[in-house]
This record gives C-alpha cells, structure tokens and sequence, in this order.
C-alpha cells in the first residue's frame, strides 16, 4: 500500500467469491422467481435466517461429512461464542422451528448463501447460493412425494432438460445399525486398501464410504452389501408408499441403492437430481431427504422433516441459455426539444415519474444528452418503446410512442401510454399503435 493509503492494484473479490451483475442477474431474478411463485402453489412461505450460527448447530450435519470437518468457516465473536457461517441450508431451517415452535406441518422455503471454504471449480464457490424448501411435522410419505414432485415440476418450469432422479431409502436407525456391522464385516479385509479418508469415515459413518471419491475405494465398494437388504418393515413400507406416488404424478425415477448423500442427518428417503448437461463427476443440481430426527437432536420436539436444496450457480450453469431472462425496459423517454430550461414542467423527469407511477420500468439519460445519444441510450437499454416528446407534442399535451420492435409510431395522450404499452407488450394479437 502506498504512503496514501491507496493500493498499486484495484481491489478483488476474494477467492471463490464473485461478482453478479447484469444482465446476468435477470436470470438469478427469473430462477427465484419462479421458484417463489411454483412453492408457493404448495403452501410454501418464505423464511429467512442468519447467515451465521452456532456453531453446534452446524455441527448438527455429522461428523463425517466434509461441510463439518473441512469446509466450515468458524470464528470467535468478541465475547468469546463459537460462530459459524452457514455452510447448508437444512440445520438453520430446523433450529429455527426448534426456537419458534411454529404449528405442524410447517412448511417453509428459502434463497439465500452458504459458505464452505473447498477449491473452487466451474458452478462450485466458497459463498454459493441454495433455494431449497424444508418441511416439519409430518412422516406421511405422501409429503415425500410432493416434495420430491416440486422440485421435478421446478427443473421442467425453467427448461433444464435432461434430469435424471435417483432415489434411495437409508431405512430408520435400527436399520443402519444392522446394515452399519453388515458393511464393517465386508470392509474389515480391505481396510488396509482405503484411502485415508475412507479409513477415517469407517469409524464415524461407514455408510460415508459410498460417496468416496478415490477410484481404488469406489473399486472395492462396488462389491459392498447394500441397505436395501436390510430394511425394516415400516421403513420398506413407506419406501414403497413414495415410489408409488410417484408412479402416479408420472415423475421417472432411478432406485440407487448406494446414493447416501453428504450430511449425516438423512434417514429414509433420499434422493438427488443430475442434470446430463453437466460433467458426469459433478452433475447434480439438488437433493435432499428426510431427517426425522435433527430436532430432537437440537433440543426441541421429535418432529420428523423433509427437505432439498438447489444449487443455484450450478442450475444456471446447466442450463445454459435456457432461462430467457433479458434485461429488457419497458419504455425509453426522449426529450426532442433543444434549449429546454430543466426546471420548466413538462420534463424527462416527469414524464418518466407519472409512467413509473403507471407500473412501467422506465429509463431515460441524464446530462441533457442529445437525441442521437438519447437514441443510443434506448438500444442499448433495450427498450421496448420510446416516448418521445417535442415542442408540437408539449402544445398539445399529447407524446409519441414508438414501438421499437415493430417500428409502429402513434401519437396519444400522456395518461394513455401505460395502457397502450401495456396492452401492445403483452399480447401479439394487440392491435397496432394508430
């Protein structure tokens, strides 16, 4: 830094981290939106959190799972509290119904960022953003169907092609913990030849292993027994029960009896959606499942849950030029006069008021630009009609209005022009400007 205070190199976002601007932030826009709207029709309302926590709370994911023992951003506040950054969205979710005690079903959704500090890599960032929905208070599999439901009609509602759902059930505890001595019995020989890690997870969750990375250890998994084999009769039962209602919503599935996901809190359904456009090593775009245990867990009422999360930099990488979200302003306003005193009625400015105050997103240029520059400005915003105005127009309290995608031009009065517009922007069998 120099004697000023200022630096030799313009500051940076910081790694993993990046910058949304437009127009790309209309499709982050149009994904939230539509998500907002679809969720909504589920009764589904919106929550907030913070965006850090306890760090027991975070600590509710698992001890196997990488977002706990790697990935977490911990800090110290000043009194000495150990704090996290939220890394996903499901345990803040919870804490919050174990805090507030809201009635049961509860049914909430969220957008927000989450922080895991991993290398990052294309549609993979540090502060990454989820929309995801949790529901509290019910183990009717039916719950499990419109859940998993939600997001497929989600994926069809902005045009990903190509998704695949895979589906699996991890059974209830007493199922793990006779699959758990099934799966140590096998593993017990080949230990030696596990990764590192493998070995770390075989005392914590060896069900962790399935979502090993290194070739060797998916080699000797491949020939693991699986916990289809031992689940019980309710947990099989209620499998059956959302396989079933899925059957009859028509949405396709896969049965993977080896997909376990990453947080430990998941018990009986379990799924994930991958999306084909995407490398096969890093194509899912969401998942989730259920975690009928995580608010007990926390201090609060046994309250079975379940969930997914998407995430959103990853979905927009999917989808390419899917999402058709163009920045695009409804009308430019154009001042054809020359010479005109700025404070003297009517001006840009008001004209530009009254048709926001209209409900039309309105632009215009500043520094009493010239009407080839203001014409400029119009493309470039890529607006979809021009009101201009000149001294004719003034005289007789009226201004044109061109449409800049057909070329038609009529002349109307100033409190004409939002219906006008409107009417002409949102239906092709409008008629024309006359």
């Amino acid at each position: 830094m120099s004697a000023t205070g200022q630096t030799s190199q313009p500051f940076r976002s910081p790694i993993g981290t990046r910058d949304v601007l437009p127009p790309e932030s209309a499709r982050w826009d149009a994904l939230v939106a539509t998500f907002s709207d679809l969720v909504s029709r589920w009764g589904f309302s919106r929550l907030l959190t913070p965006v850090f926590e306890h760090l027991e709370v975070v600590h509710r994911a698992g001890e196997s799972s990488d977002v706990v023992t790697k990935e977490v951003y911990r800090f110290a506040d000043r009194s000495g509290r150990e704090l996290a950054l939220r890394p996903e969205g499901t345990a803040p979710v919870v804490r919050s119904f174990v805090e507030h005690r809201p009635p049961t079903p509860w049914k909430v959704w969220y957008f927000a960022p989450n922080f895991r500090y991993e290398r990052p890599q294309k549609g993979r960032y540090r502060q990454h953003h989820q929309l995801g929905v949790e529901a509290l208070g019910t183990t009717d599999p039916w719950l499990d169907v419109e859940i998993i439901a939600m997001a497929w009609d989600f994926y069809q509602a902005v045009g990903l092609g190509g998704v695949e759902l895979r589906l699996n059930s991890l059974g209830d505890p007493e199922d793990r913990a006779a699959y758990r001595e099934a799966l140590l019995a096998y593993v017990a020989p080949h230990l030696g030849d596990l990764s590192e890690e493998s070995q770390r997870r075989v005392d914590i969750n060896p069900l962790r292993l399935f979502d090993a990375k290194a070739p060797n250890d998916r080699e000797i998994m491949q020939g693991a027994p699986t916990l289809n084999d031992f689940l019980g009769g309710d947990a099989r039962a209620h499998f059956d029960a959302v396989r079933s209602g899925l059957d009859q919503l028509g949405v396709p599935y896969t049965l993977d009896d080896r997909l376990v996901r990453g947080l430990d809190y998941y018990m009986r359904t379990t799924f994930e959606f991958a999306a084909t456009s995407l490398d096969a090593a890093q194509n899912a775009v969401g998942g989730g499942g259920r975690y009928d245990g995580l608010a007990a867990s926390m201090g609060g009422p046994d309250e079975p849950g379940i969930g997914f999360g998407i995430g959103v930099e990853r979905l927009l990488l999917a989808l390419g030029s899917a999402l058709d979200a163009r920045l695009r302003t409804d009308v430019f306003v154009i001042d054809l006069r020359r010479d005109v005193d700025p404070t003297a009625a009517p001006s840009v400015l008001t004209v530009s008021a009254e048709l926001r105050r209209d409900g039309l997103s309105v632009e215009h240029t500043y520094d009493r630009r010239s009407v080839k520059a203001q014409w400029k400005a119009a493309d470039r915003h890529d607006a979809r009609f021009a009101v201009l105005f000149g001294e004719r127009e003034v005289a007789a309290g009226t201004v044109q209005v061109k449409d800049l995608d057909s070329g038609e031009q009529a002349e109307v009065a100033l409190q004409d022009v939002a219906s006008l517009v409107r009417q002409a922007a949102g239906d092709d069998s409008a008629p024309p400007l006359d």
